[in-house]
């Protein structure tokens, strides 16, 4: 092993204050000499994601004793999409990926730690572990702390958060459920800690770290109340010591073949669109050229192999007891690119390890759910950066749909106006200037997209958004439009009656004007005022780049 990074908080006459301040924490003189080993827990009292985390701390801290290391935990905030959603909390939600990513640098720079183990879950802490692991290039390991098992209701009904809360209200609202099931939906929810249960978010970014080699195996898909979750928290802190002594780092792992790979991990099961946000951004970090375009290339070449709540009817414990990761790798076998792991192995060796797999839940290529990946960009003269949707979760019918825009400046307007029954059948609802530097932030538009579903109208009206959509969206939902309206993207020229065509086979999306008159409007469009003025989401808003990009800051 090289020279510890610890060394110079450690070594040498010159040190002696900082061992002095070592030791007022409790550390023994005969530990100066093992690996630093820093725990950056973001566990929270605030997520259920969050709540089961000090258990695993304990496990982690035990793994790195073991394993020779000395560990330091810290912690690192978490927002809750599904709290933060429909107010002002949204707009910090993505933000704080960069903040985290930043907290993390901070650390593990200022106090020289030699490795660490990441412990996260949830929708952007995850992404902002890994840019920071990316950044830093120093051993790191991740445990994501796993999906929380889905409620039990009578006749083997299952409860999950997004179809129970959110779509639940809109059914409420129409009359489809009394106050009595509204009340029972809400209380079974949410009836363990761990991770919403269906492929949101989240869970979708715990798989692609697990597939990225970053996490150990099973990691991703493993409940936060399992003893499984336990033991791959003791195994991922005794590994982060082999990793110091071997310097094996992040960039090693996190590839060029290692990000296609997770691509098509999450095509073929259908994941949250966000984790095109949220790829782009670690790829970034880790200096690995990823264009937009190969999410739509991988795309139409990769199948979707499973069925997965949202827009399914498979949930994360379903899927881990069909084969997880490694599952699911094995049926794209001939598609996947061998690379080195954090785990040991390589991927194809994982791939040869698996014994078996669930094909009533992980379908084999041959027999696919849907012939291309569940993710899609679309381009246009309404998004010519190009923009995303989550076609795993959008019916037949509504592949192509041509429809009369309903313009709304905020996520609040066109919410009042669905909840007021003021957007019907054969509308598209437009809600712009949500963007990264609109927004600010990019707020997710789960209310108003499971309000549709809610209403009966996931099968007649599209919404467009230069926002982006929670990994529970399902329907003809298309987010990320880029060039976003704050920066006199097409988005912002639509005006109430004009026609839109989205055409998902074909990857179109187009605003239905002519030249003449789109010129016209542009002419006369102004960049608007500011939504936030005062606290870091100003400046926020200064430095972030558009979607397509991963909307990082620059």
């Amino acid at each position: 092993m090289t020279q510890k990074r610890s060394s110079a908080i450690t070594e040498g006459f010159e040190r002696t204050p900082h061992r002095a301040l070592l030791k007022g924490t409790g550390v023994p003189q005969e530990e100066m000499g093992k690996p630093f080993i820093g725990i950056a827990s973001s566990f929270t009292d605030l997520i259920p994601g969050h709540t089961g985390m000090r258990d695993l701390e304990r496990f982690i801290e035990k793994g790195v004793h073991t394993g020779g290391g000395y560990s330091f935990i810290f912690g690192i905030p978490g927002v809750c999409d599904g709290i933060a959603m429909g107010h002002r909390g949204m707009h910090y939600s993505l933000p704080t990926r960069e903040l985290i990513a930043d907290m993390v640098e901070s650390i593990a720079e200022a106090h020289r730690l030699d490795g660490l183990v990441l412990l996260t879950n949830c929708d952007k802490i995850t992404p902002g572990m890994l840019m920071a692991a990316a950044r830093l290039d120093i051993p790191c390991i991740v445990v994501t702390a796993g999906p929380m098992m889905t409620g039990a209701g009578r006749e083997g009904r299952k409860f999950s958060f997004v179809t129970d809360t959110f779509e639940a209200m809109a059914q409420y609202k129409a009359g489809v459920i009394d106050e009595q099931e509204l009340m029972m939906c809400e209380d079974k929810a949410c009836p363990t800690a761990g991770s919403c249960q269906g492929l949101f978010t989240a869970n979708t970014m715990a798989i692609l770290t697990e597939t990225l080699g970053m996490s150990l195996v099973r990691c991703g898909t493993s409940l936060a109340v399992s003893s499984m979750k336990r033991r791959i928290a003791f195994a991922s802190g005794e590994r982060i010591v082999s990793l110091v002594r071997e310097q094996i780092t992040p960039r090693q792992i996190m590839t060029r073949a290692a990000f296609e790979n997770a691509i098509r991990v999450d095509l073929a099961l259908g994941g949250s669109s966000n984790t095109v946000l949220h790829l782009l951004s670690i790829a970034n970090e880790a200096g690995v050229e990823l264009p937009l375009e190969d999410f739509d290339r991988l795309g139409r070449e990769t199948p979707q192999l499973a069925s997965m709540n949202p827009g399914g009817k498979h949930f994360m414990e379903d899927l881990d007891a069909a084969g997880g990761v490694p599952g699911v790798l094995y049926q794209l076998r001939d598609r996947i690119n061998d690379n080195p792991t954090l785990t040991g192995p390589s991927v194809k060796e994982i791939v040869a390890s698996v014994a078996s797999v669930d094909e009533e839940i992980i379908q084999p290529v041959d027999k696919p759910v849907r012939a291309e990946g569940g993710l899609a960009i679309l381009a246009g003269n309404l998004a010519p950066l190009g923009s995303v949707v989550k076609q795993s979760g959008v019916s037949e019918q509504m592949m192509t749909f041509e429809g009369t825009a309903r313009c709304f400046e905020s996520e609040e307007a066109a919410m009042e106006a669905l909840m007021g029954g003021r957007v019907v059948a054969g509308d598209v609802v437009v809600i712009r200037y949500e963007g990264p530097k609109g927004g600010p932030g990019m707020r997710e538009m789960l209310a108003p997209t499971a309000t549709l579903m809610g209403l009966g109208l996931g099968d007649s009206v599209a919404l467009i958004t230069d926002g982006r959509f929670s990994g529970g969206t399902r329907g003809p939902c298309i987010g990320h439009i880029s060039p976003e309206a704050a920066e006199g993207g097409p988005i912002a020229l639509v005006e109430d009656g004009d026609k839109i065509r989205l055409d998902i086979p074909n990857r179109r999306l187009d605003l239905l004007v002519d030249d003449t008159q789109l010129a016209k409007r542009r002419s006369a469009w102004r960049v608007p005022e500011a939504k936030i003025k005062t606290g870091w989401l100003a400046r926020y808003a200064k430095v972030v780049t558009s979607a397509n990009n991963g909307a990082v800051c620059k």
